[in-house]
């Protein structure tokens, strides 16, 4: 891989057309395929001397290469053969990382979104300091790149998710319990020391940068994206805008504590242990029932959501009344920001159509506006993952050109 961006090519008169014009072309590479000058051309709307000179440009500064002109390549007979170019989607890599509370998931892809390495790895629960929690991130990284036989070097942008609100510049606000420092312990400023570009987002965000990027919400400019596993957060895009707030604590959900029927603010995942643990505990279940055969870790949201579907009656009742709780939020968030689709996402998503008819059924009562439509993620438990390559990509197009 060579280096993106060496000294640039000269200013053609005034700076900020010529930059304008790398940008459009920049970005309209991105999105195509092998494209020739008047692809381009009839795409960006630059005439057709400055969109030779931007694409010689981009060539010049390693982010397109020219291919074989078509009829070297079979798809020209007549006439003077048109040069044709493309994406050098090899030029750097870009990393995503899920640094969750439990599990640390780094993925290296090329810019075209390609993984070429992804790793997975447990964390410490409850204690994982923010030292500690430094160091495992840019261990996993270095481990990550190492498997994808590329450096440093070659990184263009480093994209990390976290279980905190975090603001446009990267940071996390103080809780009154120090969680959210611990979980966001400066990676702007840790990161930044050698990768050009970095972006911290909460995980929730992450979770709606991938359904808009290739999930349940692309095409769509209002929506919510509910991450329901264990910890409950949101991810909102209005009117096309990804909304963060002062702190970066739009889609916090401590609000909930104050709502009639919630009273708290965990995920769905949690809820049906907490219940399920309090039947158990209650006794009322008959000795042969299968939540009573289980060891106490085996009694997780999943259990509770197999044996809803396989026609159990208690674990019926438990995921009738987590689609009670979800329509709830749901009318919140409905009520709040007014979007046309709330999509559940997160590891336990495939599993939560039931809890969704319950809650289909129930939200129009929820908020006087029309009741948004209710779905359930396919992304399944890469989903902060999926968007954290997304948002790195997105970054990298909006930056690369812009390296000191």
């Amino acid at each position: 891989m060579t280096q993106l961006l060496g000294n640039e090519p000269g200013e053609p008169g005034d700076g900020v057309p010529r930059r304008a014009s790398l940008d459009a072309l920049l970005r309209f590479a991105w999105d195509a395929d092998a494209f020739t000058a008047g692809d381009a051309l009839a795409a960006v709307g630059l005439s057709r001397s400055t969109t030779i000179e931007a694409i010689d440009d981009l060539v010049a500064l390693g982010l397109v290469r020219e291919l074989p002109n078509a009829r070297a390549v079979g798809e020209y007979r007549k006439g003077r053969p048109s040069r044709r170019f493309e994406l050098r989607a090899d030029a750097a890599v870009v990393v995503g990382v899920d640094a969750g509370q439990e599990h640390m998931v780094t993925t290296v892809a090329d810019l075209r979104g390609r993984p070429i390495a992804a790793r997975t790895q447990v964390t410490a629960v409850g204690g994982d300091s923010a030292a500690r929690r430094r160091v495992t991130v840019v261990e996993a990284i270095d481990a990550s790149l190492a498997a994808s036989s590329v450096r440093r070097a070659d990184v263009l942008t480093v994209c990390v998710g976290v279980p905190a609100p975090v603001d446009r510049d990267g940071r996390s606000p103080v809780h009154r319990d120090g969680f959210w420092a611990d979980m966001n312990p400066g990676f702007t400023e840790l990161l930044s020391s050698w990768a050009p570009i970095v972006r911290v987002e909460n995980d929730a965000v992450l979770a709606s940068v991938a359904e808009h990027a290739r999930g349940a919400a692309v095409g769509l400019r209002n929506t919510v994206t509910l991450l329901a596993g264990h910890r409950l957060g949101a991810g909102v895009v209005i009117d096309g805008t990804l909304l963060r707030g002062a702190h970066g604590g739009v889609g916090e959900v401590v609000v909930l504590r104050h709502v009639r029927g919630v009273d708290y603010a965990h995920g769905i995942g949690h809820d049906l242990e907490m219940w399920a643990s309090e039947v158990l505990a209650s006794g009322t279940l008959p000795k042969e029932h299968p939540l009573r055969t289980l060891p106490p870790d085996a009694v997780t949201a999943r259990a509770v959501i197999d044996l809803a579907r396989a026609g159990d009656p208690p674990a019926r009742a438990l995921v009738e009344r987590a689609g009670a709780t979800l329509a709830r939020i749901a009318g919140v968030f409905g009520s709040l920001y007014d979007p046309q689709r709330i999509i559940v996402s997160g590891g336990l998503a495939p599993g939560v159509e039931e809890m969704l008819t319950v809650a289909r059924r129930l939200l129009p009562a929820e908020l006087d506006l029309p009741a948004p439509e209710l779905i359930a993620s396919s992304l399944g438990a890469d989903v902060v993952s999926i968007g954290a390559v997304a948002a790195a990509l997105e970054s990298a197009r909006d930056g690369a050109l812009h390296i000191s």
